[in-house]
C-alpha cells in the first residue's frame, strides 16, 4: 500500500469576527482559537473585509498570521459576495470579483500548502426578504499543492432560504465537476446533512451539531468527500470533530483526511 498523508482541514462560520451575546468586535478570540485548531487547510464564511463595523481589518490576513505561526506564510485568499455590508440594499452591492482593496463580506480560503490554481463560482440570491435580504453566494476553489499530490478544497457560504440553497448547491455541484480530485467541500450550507448527502452523492466527513453554539442543535456547517471508489485516488476520514471557537454563532468542523492511493 502506498504511503498515506494526513491532511487536516476545517471549517468555520467566523461572524464577522463579533461576539454572539454583543456583536461587538471579537477577532482577538478567534485568532487564539484559529491558532489552536491545528490544520493544514482552514475554510471560512461571514468574513469582513475592510468594513468599518469590524474596524477595517482584514480579517482573512489577520486570521492566516495567526495561523501561521512561526512556520512560512499560508496562501490565502478572500472571495467577496458582496461589496459594503450586508443586511441593507442601500449598503450592498454584488461583488463581480475579488477586488483585494475594496471593503466586503464573503468567504475566505487558507492553506498551508502551495495554492496551484483559484477559481470561483456566482451564485445568484434568493428573491425573498425573510428577515433581511439574501445576498449573492460565492464558491471558491483552491488546488492544493499537498505533498501527497494535488488535491482540491472548495468553501462557500449557501443561502439562509431553503429552497435557493438547495439550487445551489447542485449548481456548485456540478461546478465542482470539472475541478480535480479528490476533492473536499467545506462550509456553511444552511441545510441539514440528510439533505445534503443526498443532493450531492458525498460523503459527511463529519457528522455533528454546529447550531447555535454554545448548544447547538442542528447541523449546518458540513466537509464533505466526493466518495467515488472509481477514482484512482481519494479521502478518507481519520477522525473529526466539532468545536466552539471564538464568540461566533456557529461550531467549528475540524476533519483528518488521508489521502492515499486506493
Amino acid at each position: 500500500m502506498s504511503e498515506v498523508l494526513g491532511w487536516r482541514v476545517a471549517t468555520a462560520n467566523i461572524a464577522s469576527g463579533r461576539d454572539r451575546r454583543t456583536f461587538r468586535p471579537a477577532l482577538e478570540h478567534w485568532l487564539a482559537d484559529a491558532a489552536d485548531l491545528d490544520v493544514d487547510l482552514l475554510a471560512l464564511q461571514e468574513v469582513d473585509h475592510l468594513l468599518e463595523r469590524s474596524g477595517r481589518v482584514d480579517q482573512t490576513a489577520a486570521i492566516a498570521e495567526a495561523v501561521r505561526g512561526d512556520g512560512p506564510a499560508w496562501d490565502a485568499r478572500f472571495a467577496p459576495t458582496v461589496h459594503g455590508t450586508p443586511g441593507r440594499r442601500t449598503t450592498m452591492r454584488p461583488a463581480d470579483g475579488t477586488t483585494p482593496h475594496e471593503p466586503g463580506y464573503g468567504i475566505a480560503l487558507l492553506s498551508r500548502h502551495p495554492v496551484e490554481d483559484w477559481r470561483e463560482l456566482r451564485m445568484a440570491p434568493a428573491r425573498l426578504t425573510v428577515p433581511v435580504p439574501d445576498e449573492q453566494r460565492v464558491a471558491l476553489a483552491g488546488v492544493v499543492r499537498t505533498p501527497r499530490g494535488p488535491a482540491t478544497a472548495v468553501t462557500t457560504h449557501l443561502s439562509f432560504v431553503p429552497t435557493r440553497a438547495l439550487a445551489q448547491l447542485r449548481g456548485l455541484v456540478a461546478w465542482a465537476e470539472d475541478l480535480p480530485r479528490p476533492l473536499v467541500l467545506l462550509g456553511d450550507l444552511n441545510l441539514p446533512a440528510p439533505v445534503v448527502n443526498r443532493v450531492t452523492g458525498w460523503q459527511s466527513a463529519v457528522r455533528a451539531a454546529t447550531f447555535p453554539a454554545p448548544r447547538p442543535a442542528l447541523q449546518l456547517d458540513h466537509v464533505l468527500l466526493d466518495a467515488d471508489d472509481t477514482r484512482p485516488d481519494g479521502l478518507s476520514v481519520r477522525a473529526g470533530v466539532a468545536r466552539e471557537v471564538g464568540r461566533s454563532d456557529h461550531r467549528a468542523l475540524r476533519a483528518e483526511l488521508v489521502i492515499d492511493g486506493r
